[in-house]
């Protein structure tokens, strides 16, 4: 199996990947408690436990870094924040990273709400899929999103991920279980690169 390079970090322009750290504790608490009603509806939840079971607790900041940090060095995850202009604005991970015949993985992203509609992440997500591609030797990067979720869908259609399909009931989110829409892309259809293709896109006109 190849075990990805870590840590690694990823820029365009203004828009920056790099991991996660201790040290961005303060402000991804600030940008996560300022956009509560802005992030809950897509939130993962944990789902009750069986009768007679204790229900699990919320791992702290730090647990969260240390738990993404050993699955990025196992090769099993890339767990970045999003910068814009050197200052986070969201988080990007790549999770379920599956080498073998299927080498795949799947990209799950939040952004401040201040900071949407300004093609952050587009290019952020354009950035990994490159990495993933063209670096890393993936060969498809999946995105599943609740179908009520137009931001993040308008992020998978301006970078012409194809939609596949509906997994209904397919992860416990804002504290149910919730259909899914599945958006996908192969490195054979971007040969050119993902980071291009978006570039190209926005410098041509809207009709």
């Amino acid at each position: 199996m190849n075990v990805p390079t870590w840590p690694v970090e990823l820029v365009d322009d203004h828009v920056g990947l790099r991991p996660i750290r201790q040290r961005d504790h303060r402000a991804w608490r600030e940008i996560n408690q300022r956009n509560r009603d802005w992030l809950r509806p897509w939130e993962a939840s944990i789902p009750p436990p069986p009768p007679g079971h204790v229900p699990p607790r919320r791992p702290t900041f730090r647990q969260m870094v240390r738990h993404l940090r050993n699955e990025a060095q196992a090769g099993r995850m890339l767990p970045f924040v999003v910068t814009y202009q050197g200052r986070l604005v969201g988080q990007l991970t790549v999770a379920g990273i599956t080498w073998g015949s299927m080498c795949a993985g799947h990209v799950g992203y939040w952004i401040d709400r201040a900071a949407a509609g300004r093609g952050i992440m587009p290019t952020a997500v354009a950035l990994v899929t490159d990495h993933c591609f063209l670096t890393l030797g993936l060969h498809r990067i999946e995105i599943c999103i609740r179908p009520e979720n137009a931001p993040s869908r308008r992020v998978v259609e301006k970078l012409g991920f194809r939609e596949e399909g509906l997994r209904p009931r397919y992860l416990h989110i804002d504290g149910a279980w919730r259909d899914h829409l599945v958006f996908a892309l192969t490195a054979e259809e971007v040969p050119e690169g993902l980071l291009t293709r978006w570039h190209e896109a926005q410098r041509t006109p809207q009709k």
